[in-house]
């Protein structure tokens, strides 16, 4: 008999580690999911726009996906990297046509926190400098070297961290580190950059790795100018200049395939996951020729390019480029905008709104004119949505940002709908807040 949902909750307590953390005060069981929805274990059925956190990029199951994974599962499930296949050099080739500039090779692995590891070895090997610049408020992902990368200390627990990284001011425009207002600041930030470089390194440096949008740090959007100013720094000491797109890739953002590109810049590698694959595991690192050939030593993954995942991916960004997914994005990714903005204005609450495409956020703060950070309506906001039958997510150095990425096929019918649902939990939230100050 299959497990009641107060089966699953007291076995996932004892037998999975604690720190695995769950949303909400009596964690959701998920049951089954198709296209934007998924039930719980008590078959309601919610509008999912956090998607797996920024995974799912064209719908759970969606069978122009599965039937291929289905396919291949019954043909070969298991190779490893010894072993060539169709489907991983069929992966491989589609990638080497969408990546920017000359980026035409990648290394396959299981997870964006693997692609981020072998891009970070792969620039010390390339420029024979060891030391790494990354942001404060940036998440590279679980491993000691990720976590080191890592700007929040909450995900930085497994001590001691690895030695070469440094950490310079991220571009939080909402919160600037140096007190100023764009656009008159001059992008102040990307100028840390290089006093990082001078004053906490040996002055050449390996790489700098930045998330085109902060992903954990809460979708911390830079202005336009920040990564052309902050490439040439980079370049001016020596270093790879890394863009991690484990959220931001794969047409997220709208209208581009890598977020780094609505900065104009071309980075020397790129790290990938999460919707790649719409949802199984994968990690990739690309970059160009001359300098994947620097990759030295014996090479092997396991599980990397599996056949299956790479045929999930494959099948993932043909349906994103038939659908025209990048364009909708855009297009409803702005509609989505401009009704967090109305919200914004109707409830003081909401700090910021930030974000591009089908990847955006609110910030919550308990005064907009103090901007203390609001964790615990945060966390209220996210229980009276899930009331509502909507699914988000949470994030930022604080806890006070809600994220939202909902499947890029998406319709502005469901926009709509987030909307209303947010406004609802909005509106309850603020009911609470005004009750309580009235005690």
């Amino acid at each position: 008999m299959p497990m009641t949902k107060d089966e699953i909750i007291r076995k996932y307590k004892q037998y999975l580690f604690p720190s695995v953390s769950t949303y909400f005060a009596e964690p959701l069981v998920t049951d089954h999911a198709s296209m934007q929805y998924l039930w719980d274990a008590d078959g309601k059925k919610y509008l999912d726009f956090f998607g797996g956190i920024v995974t799912i990029s064209a719908g759970h199951t969606n069978p122009r996906i599965t039937s291929k994974i289905k396919a291949q599962i019954d043909k070969i499930q298991h190779a490893s990297t010894l072993f060539p296949n169709e489907a991983v050099v069929a992966l491989a080739e589609k990638l080497a046509g969408l990546a920017p500039g000359d980026i035409t090779q990648s290394y396959f692995t299981n997870s964006g926190t693997e692609a981020n590891e072998t891009a970070i070895q792969l620039a010390r090997m390339h420029t024979g400098h060891f030391e790494v610049v990354a942001l404060r408020h940036g998440y590279s992902g679980r491993s000691q070297l990720a976590q080191s990368l890592t700007g929040q200390n909450t995900w930085r627990q497994s001590l001691p961290g690895s030695i070469g990284i440094v950490h310079a001011m991220n571009p939080y425009c909402y919160r600037c580190p140096l007190g100023k207002t764009y656009p008159d600041c001059g992008v102040a930030c990307a100028q840390d950059v290089e006093a990082v470089i001078q004053t906490s390194t040996s002055g050449q440096i390996a790489a700098y790795i930045a998330e085109p949008i902060q992903g954990l740090g809460g979708f911390v959007t830079p202005p336009p100018e920040y990564f052309k100013i902050v490439f040439n720094i980079v370049k001016k000491y020596g270093g790879d200049f890394i863009s991690d797109e484990v959220q931001t890739g794969w047409g997220r953002t709208g209208r581009k395939w890598f977020g780094i590109e609505h900065w104009e810049v071309t980075p020397d590698i790129i790290t990938a996951a999460k919707g790649l694959a719409n949802g199984t595991p994968i990690g990739a690192t690309l970059t160009r020729p001359e300098i994947a050939s620097s990759f030295r030593g014996l090479q092997i993954s396991t599980f990397g390019g599996n056949p299956v995942t790479s045929v999930a991916a494959k099948a993932t960004i043909d349906l994103i480029e038939e659908d025209n997914l990048l364009e909708n994005a855009h297009v409803v990714g702005s509609r989505f905008r401009d009704g967090l903005e109305d919200l914004k204005q109707k409830y003081p609450i909401i700090g910021d709104v930030r974000g591009m495409g089908l990847m955006q956020a609110i910030e919550l703060v308990k005064d907009p004119k103090t901007k203390e950070p609001a964790p615990q309506e945060t966390g209220e906001l996210m229980e009276e949505a899930r009331r509502a039958g909507l699914l988000i997510g949470k994030g930022g150095l604080w806890g006070n940002v809600i994220r939202m990425s909902p499947p890029l096929n998406i319709t502005k019918t469901d926009v709509d709908e987030a909307i209303r649902m947010l406004d609802r939990a909005l509106a309850a939230v603020e009911e609470k807040r005004s009750a309580a100050m009235a005690l």
